[in-house]
């Protein structure tokens, strides 16, 4: 699971993340913990969107200027009772009421503009919901055309879902567009256990001491998330590396090349935060079971999982 948030940190083109898992096993603290170990960003000091300078540029009727400021990374929990006109965004109403002008109330999607959406027990969510949080996600634009207004304003975000499958699954062809999932289970051994329980209680008794004590290791990992941001656009995945792609999404039975592109895009960003000169066969092996385990078609002929699955043909074609 951290490995997935940290990727898609590097690289908010993947399409997000989606974790599943039993409750209580940590998702949401660590999908809300991702936004302290982020890089502050620079935006214009006067956009109600977080604009960068490319945003003022191409969206010059919403996005005001102002001098460029730091501020740190957006990230927004999205409620499962929110309304659409939340979150799209809706007529201001008391604008229109004091001037009789129309005017436009930005919504949650403007409020994660260059950041992160956050949605808890996202299999829980309406459908409606869900299929237009992925089409901005996936175009970065959120267009609202009602009520006589016509808005269009920048709506690039990485979107991170959690949720209990035993609460109810989510639409498979949903899930295929998520760029990586992950599953977090309980546990099984009494080390970690132990472990998790001393730091908790260690965090409830002195919550500024035990954020000092892990400063340095959170400084450590934000300034390798930004590095990884600066590398990302100088590696490009060699002609074998995209091959053994291929082969491993052929060989598993991969729906679609959504498997591919995310493989490629996830070594690649993976290469970007270990530093790594080139993209190479180990980083696509790492992110294979996140990019395709939620591709597989189900084989009622095969009870394993499809982990499982994806690690017997990474075995069979790589040795």
């Amino acid at each position: 699971m951290k490995q997935a948030l940290l990727i898609a940190a590097v690289d908010g083109s993947l399409g997000g993340v989606m974790v599943f898992g039993d409750r209580g096993t940590g998702k949401s603290t660590a999908a809300r913990a991702l936004a302290s170990l982020l890089p502050p960003i620079t935006a214009h000091a006067n956009c109600p969107y977080g604009g960068s300078k490319e945003d003022a540029e191409r969206y010059p009727d919403v996005c005001g200027g102002g001098p460029l400021r730091k501020r740190p990374v957006p990230f927004v929990d999205l409620p499962l009772g929110a309304t659409e006109d939340r979150v799209i965004g809706s007529l201001d109403l008391e604008k229109a009421l004091r001037s009789g002008e129309k005017g436009f109330e930005p919504g949650l999607l403007a409020k994660a503009h260059r950041g992160f959406l956050y949605i808890d027990e996202i299999n829980l969510l309406e459908d409606h919901l869900v299929d237009l949080l992925l089409d901005v996600a996936a175009s970065g634009e959120n267009v609202v055309e009602r009520e006589g207004l016509s808005v269009r304003h920048p709506a690039k975000f990485v979107l991170i879902g959690s949720g209990n499958p035993e609460e109810g699954e989510l639409r498979p062809q949903l899930l295929d567009r998520f760029g990586l999932s992950v599953e977090v289970r309980t546990p099984e051994d009494i080390e970690t256990r132990v472990k998790i329980m001393r730091l908790v209680a260690a965090s409830e008794r002195d919550p500024e001491g035990f954020a000092a004590e892990w400063a340095q290791e959170d400084a450590k990992i934000l300034k390798q998330i930004a590095r990884g941001k600066a590398k990302l656009a100088r590696l490009e995945p060699p002609e074998n590396i995209l091959t053994d792609a291929a082969h491993l999404c052929m060989a598993v039975g991969a729906d679609g090349l959504r498997g591919e592109l995310t493989l490629m895009r996830a070594a690649r960003a993976l290469a970007a935060l270990e530093g790594a000169r080139s993209v190479k066969r180990e980083h696509l092996i790492a992110v294979a079971p996140s990019a395709l385990r939620h591709r597989l078609r189900r084989d009622v002929l095969d009870e394993t999982g499809s982990t499982a699955r994806i690690s017997r043909a990474i075995d069979e074609l790589f040795g």
